[in-house]
């Protein structure tokens, strides 16, 4: 009796990680949703930023003032997360809508590093997409303050904005990403995340006490927002590199969620 023989179409190939990445690169990439946001974070960031300069730079360099210059630089970046959570959210929630994911997972049995895939993959778009139009931002503004004897130089709190302006929106798309996977609806990730970040934040204002003075401090609009900003126009917040820390760990309990949740449900 001959020994059995196992022919190559019989072995089951796993893809490594590296070829899940570019396969994420791809689909994110090819389509016109993510261009749109990515147009969306330049005209929102670095459009409204500059407008806002020259809209108030007389203002500021008046007597009347009563906000710093350094709250202006960066402050279409307040209004980009909106992009930043839909280009993540659609990362996940559109191949649930479409069925994909079940192809997805059969090309990819580690679902594991499907989620690590979209997560790296849309904070590699969103660090570089909103650390650019940032300094878009910051150049369009810091002319008009210039012109006006208060222009700020590109260094210290300045640039630690700029590039926190990406490290924030980064953030904000894992996180979206993770909620994706947890939810499996676009209107439903967006929803909620928008809410989190822009409504549940200023709603907390209304908790009394030390305990609200708290919880304002570390919802994670909240905490991770004085990352991008000079100054941030709310100053009872956590510090730049101390509130990004407890955003960083608020987004990586949802990411590790979002695995387990997703090694034990179907798709």
């Amino acid at each position: 009796m001959s020994a059995p023989t196992t022919t190559s179409a019989d072995r089951t190939v796993t893809p490594g990680f590296g070829q899940t990445l570019r396969s994420e690169w791809v689909k994110l990439t090819s389509v016109r949703s993510t261009w749109w946001t990515v147009v969306a974070i330049f005209v929102i960031g670095g459009g409204l930023t500059t407008l806002m300069g020259w809209a108030n730079a007389d203002w500021l360099a008046s007597a009347e003032a009563d906000e710093s210059v350094g709250s202006f630089v960066t402050w279409g970046m307040m209004i980009a997360p909106v992009a930043a959570v839909s280009l993540g959210a659609l990362a996940v929630t559109s191949e649930y809508g479409s069925g994909m994911i079940r192809s997805t997972f059969a090309a990819t049995p580690a679902r594991g590093a499907v989620l690590a895939a979209k997560a790296l993959v849309v904070a590699g778009v969103l660090l570089v997409v909103g650390t650019l139009a940032a300094l878009v931002g910051y150049v369009g503004s810091n002319h008009f303050f210039a012109a006006e004897g208060i222009g700020l130089p590109l260094e210290g709190d300045v640039a630690r904005a700029i590039y926190g302006s990406g490290l924030y929106l980064a953030g904000i798309g894992v996180m979206t990403v993770a909620v994706g996977f947890l939810v499996r609806h676009t209107a439903g990730a967006i929803s909620l995340m928008l809410a989190v970040l822009l409504v549940l934040g200023n709603m907390a204002m209304l908790v009394p006490g030390a305990f609200g003075d708290w919880l304002v401090k570390l919802m994670p609009g909240n905490a991770g927002s004085p990352v991008s900003t000079v100054v941030s126009f709310n100053p009872d917040l956590l510090d730049a590199w101390p509130g990004f820390g407890v955003f960083v760990a608020e987004t990586a309990l949802l990411v590790a969620a979002a695995w387990l949740l997703l090694r034990r449900r179907d798709a």
